[in-house]
């Protein structure tokens, strides 16, 4: 079975959507589209590709995902399709890949046809979608494109004992998602009592969740969620809202050395 991924900055309610599974449908019948999201802000790569590496990995090989932000390409920035981990991608060679495979593709190349005008998701992303599923080689829809721009993804600072990480995400429960791994926290943290600071001294959690509900409705909690990164969340509330987060909003753990005690004389 066929399956194909959208992920786009389009008003679900916009012609676009459609217009691209009806040209997919039109030349694989029996293809299944799924929408990632179309929520995405606009041009924001960095919070597509968040959702896009979350996600493809839950989907069976060779699925084909299509990336529909920031598309428009130039001579730098071409239109690509791109094997990797045994799945597919097409889109726009714009830095988006950087943030979400985390080593060199199988393969990667050019896709044939660049003047798609204002709409290539339809003239191009959805006809190499099929020519995918139809079992072409990429070399047969492309000219070899080995070197991928890559953008640096924001990585938290650290400064000792003192991780400063910023918001990446804020999810529909208006929860915020940090660039800061349970990796990372760990490898810094070693154990030690910490206090996570968010925006300010005057917010601080001191302690980690496994499960929002381990918090009563209503009060600030952290916990690392699914995809492995800290999470700051109200359980049964709106935390981005009460703490006036947004993507970029910083948020700091500091570690300090536990307490000893000290033997009577």
């Amino acid at each position: 079975m066929a399956i194909v991924t959208l992920i786009s900055d389009w008003n679900k309610d916009d012609y676009y959507v459609a217009a691209v599974k009806g040209r997919i449908l039109s030349q694989c019948p029996g293809t299944t589209i799924v929408d990632i999201s179309h929520k995405i802000p606009a041009f924001n790569i960095t919070q597509a590709a968040y959702l896009l590496r979350s996600s493809y990995l839950h989907f069976p090989e060779n699925t084909v995902h299509i990336i529909a932000v920031r598309s428009e390409c130039d001579a730098g920035h071409p239109h690509v399709a791109v094997h990797y981990n045994n799945h597919f991608f097409i889109g726009t060679d714009n830095g988006v890949f950087g943030l979400i495979l985390d080593g060199k593709p199988q393969e990667s190349v050019r896709l044939e046809n660049q003047n798609t005008g204002s709409f290539p998701e339809l003239n191009a992303f959805a006809v190499a979608a099929c020519d995918i599923i139809l079992n072409k080689r990429l070399t047969e829809i492309g000219s070899k494109h080995p070197d991928l721009f890559r953008q640096v993804p924001m990585l938290p600072a650290i400064d000792e004992g003192t991780i400063n990480g910023s918001i990446i995400y804020i999810d529909s429960y208006r929860n915020a998602i940090t660039n800061i791994s349970r990796e990372l926290f760990g490898q810094i943290g070693k154990g030690r009592p910490f206090e996570i600071f968010i925006q300010s001294n005057y917010f601080r959690i001191s302690k980690l969740n496994e499960k929002y509900h381990e918090t009563s409705s209503g009060e600030i909690l952290a916990l690392f969620n699914s995809t492995g990164f800290l999470e700051i969340a109200m359980y049964e509330g709106n935390a981005a809202g009460l703490l006036n987060l947004d993507v970029s909003s910083s948020v700091r753990v500091k570690f300090s050395e536990p307490k000893t005690r000290k033997n009577k004389q």
